[in-house]
């Protein structure tokens, strides 16, 4: 999983409902080509498409981009071993993940948002 000092290099997800695959390749730091790439090797990528085949993913996706990152360039992980580690976590294990995420990153906004009223 995601360690904290892994976000703490990448900018916070901002608080929006989708993302272009621009703005997730700058999250990330993963060039677009790559994440299409990713999106054939790992099912559970699957960005909305709309209008002209464009992609639009959505904070979960852009929080399993970062975790498949993590897998693949500091764990050292194969494709095929990445595939398969998120494969074992499970449902249960991953969507517990996204919220433990989802709560800092809301921590964080609300912090802000303190800081911004006390000002």
């Amino acid at each position: 999983m995601l360690e904290a000092s892994l976000n703490n290099e990448l900018p916070p997800i901002p608080s929006k409902r989708y993302f272009s695959i621009g703005e997730v390749s700058e999250l990330c730091d993963v060039k677009p080509h790559v994440l299409r790439y990713w999106e054939q090797e790992f099912t559970q990528l699957k960005p909305i498409k709309r209008r002209g085949n464009r992609r639009y993913y959505q904070r979960e996706d852009v929080i399993l981009v970062r975790e498949i990152r993590n897998l693949l360039y500091l764990e050292g992980y194969t494709i095929g071993g990445a595939r398969q580690k998120l494969n074992d976590q499970g449902g249960e294990e991953t969507a517990a993940h996204f919220d433990r995420v989802l709560i800092k990153q809301m921590l964080a906004e609300l912090a802000e948002l303190k800081d911004i009223l006390e000002e």
